[in-house]
């Protein structure tokens, strides 16, 4: 399905204005796995330090785009893509960009926490600046307390630091999970469905917590709930098909859409 002139224009529209900093840059995207394309024609510019909400029904491209913002998608087999995707200026698909760096650059949460299960939690944080080549013990320790601070985890578990990760609650590892990207000190944070496999008060934790992140981050987040895209996010994107058909300020997204089909979409027609 082909979006319409009138459907390019309101992709368009939604842009951020050319004051705003931009985080992503992205123009005419699309990505194949083998034979079967996934990603139409994207064109989104993400602003810096808002959170982004992406949107759609299932199989609609909204993972694999998230995942393409950080290279993610290069561990399955036949990939390919074409278009241009910046972040911060800089080709993440440029000649001699290691995708290892991209992601010290831009961190993902998965939907489903993922703790080092043979490691504690203080080395689950700091794992990945050990990995960075990082040994100064002062700069670890003090990397570990803001990490677990600003992942609204450090008073729940600085008395016990030396416990296995996997001994938290579900709600506390995916905030352990959020901390250790936080602790390489990325610009960027992607986030796919972080809240579907918790509880109502552990997702409450977690959109408080992206709350405070966008004061200093980046935050790019998939979520299949509409009430928690409107509740969480500066703007939201809805993918159908591969494609972007819009892209706006969350409130416009939910209460005045331009697109008949984000219209459907948000009221509950389909998806």
């Amino acid at each position: 399905m082909k979006a319409s002139p009138a459907q390019a224009r309101t992709v368009e529209a939604g842009l951020p204005a050319e004051a705003e900093e931009v985080a992503f840059d992205i123009k005419n995207f699309s990505l194949w796995y083998g034979q079967r394309q996934a990603l139409q024609d994207v064109t989104i510019r993400i602003p810096a330090k808002k959170v982004t909400a992406i949107i759609g029904p299932s199989g609609c491209g909204k993972s694999t785009f998230l995942r393409a913002l950080n290279r993610m998608h290069e561990l399955t087999p036949g990939t390919r893509l074409e278009g241009s995707l910046r972040h911060f200026g800089e080709d993440l698909y440029g000649p001699g960009v290691e995708a290892v760096a991209i992601r010290r650059r831009v961190g993902m949460v998965f939907q489903k926490s993922n703790p080092f299960p043979t490691m504690s939690i203080a080395e689950n944080v700091l794992v990945g600046l050990r990995l960075n080549g990082v040994r100064d013990k002062r700069v670890l320790q003090s990397r570990l307390e803001e990490s677990l601070h600003m992942a609204a985890l450090w008073d729940e578990v600085k008395d016990v630091l030396n416990r296995p990760g996997t001994s938290l609650s579900g709600g506390q590892q995916q905030r352990l999970c959020i901390a250790r990207s936080l602790a390489v000190q990325p610009e960027t944070l992607l986030m796919d469905e972080p809240c579907s496999a918790l509880d109502p008060l552990a997702t409450a934790k977690i959109e408080e917590l992206i709350q405070t992140l966008r004061e200093r981050y980046t935050v790019v987040i998939v979520t299949h709930n509409m009430q928690q895209a409107a509740r969480c996010s500066d703007r939201t994107a809805f993918f159908y098909l591969g494609r972007l058909i819009e892209f706006g300020n969350t409130r416009n997204i939910f209460t005045s859409p331009s697109n008949p089909q984000t219209e459907a979409y948000v009221s509950g027609r389909f998806g």
